[in-house]
């Protein structure tokens, strides 16, 4: 059994969270000894297709008229595209046709998330397509809790020892929360924040493009940094905000618990498999995040990080290497 993992646009999606979930089946597959390739050209079973662009499209059609067996990942609805980059709402049903007439390619379709399952299990078109949810994973060896991080963390970007640091990761886009999170900044002066993330502001709608070029103080956008950097980050900040408003799945989150980081996270359906107050704190808009915010840091907040870390740990990627040899070997 051979499989080819194909990913169109390599260069272009290697900083988002697609590049990343890239990475960990590679490693995923590794782990579990799967004999896999990434040239095209080479002969395999099954292929493995992670993105929705016309040459994904047109190659797993080759796939299927040589009768090869085809997963297909859907890391992406229509409901996290059409909140993202500029005309992303004026051509969301246009992208869940296409979407649609993708998917639909796959003898099976792999989903990071039951609440993405549940999506796509509703789409016109899908209903009797297999689909399974699996997680993305995280690799929970590199993403821990390290208090030699603080320091390093701090001094890299300026922060004093006393700061109270909160941070977020994302592209620039609506859907990210952004624009939440510069509120925030104007809101808490007393509070360092940070942003990690990038994406061409060209690309990017009015408010965001205006929430990054906002100057004040207290508020930092570092650009895209490697994980190591965030590895600090969720080391040595403070407070971890994850304002995004819809997602598949949210891998920062997840590293984020795996760090065992304090972290206040949207109320939104992805995260339904975490209870507020017991897993993370949750907070349904932006007053509810400053309210949060202010309870967080005046001690008010019980800590949870450990139960987060529990979670974190079901996400683990030899776990994903299991399911997805599952999955391959039913085809």
């Amino acid at each position: 059994m051979k499989v080819l993992l194909y990913t169109e646009n390599q260069k272009v999606i290697g900083k988002s969270g697609l590049g990343k979930a890239i990475k960990h089946q590679i490693k995923a597959l590794e782990n579990e000894g799967i004999n896999y390739t990434l040239n095209t050209h080479d002969d395999y079973d099954i292929l493995h297709i992670n993105t929705y662009f016309l040459k994904s499209y047109s190659l797993a059609k080759k796939a299927k008229k040589k009768g090869k067996k085809i997963v297909y990942h859907a890391h992406s609805t229509e409901e996290d595209y059409k909140d993202g980059f500029i005309l992303a709402k004026q051509t969301s049903r246009l992208f869940k046709k296409w979407i649609i007439k993708c998917y639909k390619l796959g003898d099976v379709i792999i989903t990071p998330s039951l609440y993405s399952k549940r999506l796509l299990e509703g789409y016109k078109g899908l209903e009797d397509k297999k689909i399974y949810d699996v997680s993305n994973g995280i690799d929970l060896e590199f993403f821990k809790h390290d208090k030699s991080l603080r320091n390093k963390f701090r001094k890299r970007f300026g922060f004093k020892e006393n700061d109270k640091v909160i941070f977020s990761v994302g592209l620039y886009i609506e859907r990210k929360g952004i624009t939440d999170f510069v509120e925030l900044a104007k809101r808490f002066p007393q509070y360092k924040f940070i942003w990690f993330g990038y994406s061409p502001l060209k690309a990017a709608t009015k408010p965001v493009r205006r929430a990054v070029k906002t100057k004040l103080d207290n508020l930092t956008f570092a650009g895209y940094v490697e994980p190591q950097i965030i590895k600090e980050a969720m080391s040595g900040a403070d407070l971890f905000l994850f304002l995004t408003k819809e997602e598949t799945e949210g891998i920062p989150l997840i590293e984020a618990l795996a760090c065992k980081c304090n972290t206040i996270v949207r109320d939104i359906g992805a995260f339904d498999y975490l209870k507020d107050k017991k897993d993370v704190y949750k907070a349904k808009d932006l007053d509810d995040f400053e309210k949060k915010v202010k309870l967080f840091f005046q001690g008010k907040l019980k800590d949870l990080t450990e139960n987060g870390y529990k979670v974190a740990k079901t996400k683990d990627i030899n776990d994903v290497g299991k399911k997805l040899k599952k999955i391959y070997e039913s085809l």
